[in-house]
């Protein structure tokens, strides 16, 4: 496997969180729109690095990539951060 074969399964590692960054916060905005009023960047921002964080806690607990488990914890983890920082 050469370089380029590693980075693009380090990018397809991460894709779910990044979709989730930009998809929760987005969502959020049309359910929430009096509410959450100009924090979607720090929303987004959020749920990279906390989805991030659970895409590798999920493959060091599982011991493989891709468990429903994980992406369980991503959605969780998603709507916690978006609550934390502007629901609450």
């Amino acid at each position: 496997m050469g370089p380029l074969d590693a980075l693009i399964h380090l990018f397809n590692f991460f894709l779910p969180a990044f979709g989730m960054a930009l998809l929760a916060p987005t969502l959020a905005r049309l359910a929430f729109w009096k509410t959450l009023r100009g924090q979607w960047w720090i929303q987004a921002r959020g749920v990279a690095a906390v989805g991030a964080g659970v895409l590798v806690g999920g493959l060091l607990l599982t011991g493989r990539d891709g468990a429903m488990l994980t992406y369980g914890a991503l959605v969780l983890s998603s709507a916690l951060v978006i609550w934390w920082t502007g629901l609450r």
